[in-house]
């Protein structure tokens, strides 16, 4: 049986077919167009899911990587950036188009079981896999299966409480670590420091090399609060391995003094958790879904 994986992003939706033995046979992109509406979303993933299901007489497994988490008691998706796709019942509407069954996950689900089979964590069978970007997630996967939890928030690192009575986090709470470890948050903390508007990218770039005094104070506050957030998980899972991803995966120094931060805060004499890149990059939001049934 092959498998069919979507990976659904608000710019484009990419597709792929893989065999069996994980062999890609098709893979496809179109652009999303979302400003054309759900209506509209909906009707171009499932022709998308039919033009690569032609191409092979097999059956096939559909899985749908999302931007946003479904509510399992309504069946809606919440907490999504393509904006028209929040509270409407996605999985049902492209079942009915497609009139057959799929599986459904988030995109850090996703990339964690991607990088667990097919990455990073492929040797390891208790994988914790990171995502840093404009928001904080995880996933974790057991046995080459995730792990979602009796209320579907496995893996939820970013909304941990790092400071009580900290920063406004989106989410109503305060203190949450998304609120200090995001790309935004840390562009925002910057500018507050240096009155410099600057991404994040450029900021290492232009000062890592040549740290002034606020680099050196924002550089020193970003490493506490990663060691602080992930030892605490680390300290609860004790995973086999934590695979990065997001944007902020491609800070360099977070493999060096990241790693030492959080190896300070773990409650163990062994401290030896690996912590290391992803290798699928946005590849992998689309092999986690292929691989969601």
């Amino acid at each position: 049986m092959n498998r069919i994986g979507i990976d659904l992003g608000g710019t484009k939706i990419e597709g792929v077919m893989l065999s069996s033995d994980n062999t890609i046979i098709e893979r496809k992109r179109i652009p999303t167009k979302q400003d054309e509406g759900y209506e509209s979303i909906i009707k171009r993933i499932v022709q998308l899911i039919n033009n690569i299901k032609s191409l092979s007489d097999k059956e096939c497994q559909i899985g749908i990587c999302t931007p946003g988490a479904l509510d399992m008691e309504t069946g809606i998706l919440k907490n999504s950036n393509t904006v028209c796709l929040i509270g409407k019942p996605i999985k049902e509407d492209i079942e009915r188009e497609l009139k057959s069954s799929i599986a459904i996950d988030n995109d850090a689900n996703c990339f964690a079981m991607a990088e667990a089979l097919l990455g990073s964590g492929k040797d390891y069978e208790i994988v914790f896999g990171v995502i840093m970007g404009t928001g904080v997630g995880g996933g974790l996967v057991l046995n080459r299966k995730i792990h979602h939890g009796r209320l579907f928030i496995a893996g939820e690192w970013g909304h941990q409480v790092l400071y009580p009575d900290g920063r406004d986090c989106y989410c109503n709470k305060k203190g949450c670590v998304e609120a200090y470890l995001s790309g935004p948050s840390l562009e925002k903390e910057w500018q507050k420091n240096s009155n410099e508007s600057l991404p994040l990218k450029k900021i290492v770039e232009l000062y890592d090399n040549h740290p002034n005094d606020n680099y050196i104070k924002w550089k020193s506050e970003f490493l506490s609060n990663f060691g602080i957030a992930l030892s605490n998980v680390i300290n609860i899972i004790d995973p086999d391995v934590v695979v990065l991803g997001g944007g902020l995966s491609n800070i360099k120094f977070l493999y060096s003094e990241g790693i030492l931060s959080v190896q300070k805060n773990i409650f163990s004499n062994k401290k030896d958790t690996p912590i290391v890149s992803n290798k699928l990059g946005d590849s992998a939001g689309v092999f986690g879904a292929a691989l969601l049934n």
